[in-house]
């Protein structure tokens, strides 16, 4: 008789729980802007990188192509994100964050970085270090060719 795998112990398990538990504290730490992660990832990588297109944009956030589209569309509704025309060709999209979603990521900073801190909050410093150290090395070694 094989023995039964412990589902609780299992890394993929762990990490998705993991990401369970930050998208809830970030949600509700958050509320009050009515922005998910993954929009607000796209929103800082807008304010870091304008005129950028959706497909380089879902890649530098690790995030599907085909859905990026319907969050930037949601970001747009809210007036954060607004989409250009490129110069030389009309069919491809630019995206910028709007002066309304600089102030609201501005807004945001200090509830985002509390978002971290509570979510790390269970370890002690030197734990925290290695922790995201650890989890830098995972997702790294994952994206690497």
């Amino acid at each position: 008789m094989t023995k039964r795998f412990d589902v609780a112990t299992a890394p993929g398990h762990l990490i998705r729980r993991a990401q369970q538990i930050a998208v809830s504290i970030f949600a509700e730490q958050l509320a009050a802007f009515g922005i998910t992660p993954v929009q607000f990832a796209i929103m800082n990588a807008l304010r870091d990188t304008p005129d950028i297109d959706q497909i380089t944009l879902a890649k530098r956030v690790a995030f599907d192509p085909a859905t990026s589209g319907s969050v930037i569309g949601r970001l747009e509704v809210k007036g954060w994100v607004a989409r250009q025309s490129h110069p030389s060709d009309r069919r491809r999209k630019l995206l910028v964050v709007t002066p309304q979603g600089l102030m609201a990521l501005e807004g945001m900073q200090a509830a985002v970085a509390a978002v971290q801190t509570h979510i790390l909050s269970p370890l002690s410093p030197l734990e925290q270090t290695h922790f995201v150290d650890l989890l830098a090395k995972l997702v790294q070694g994952h994206e690497s060719p």
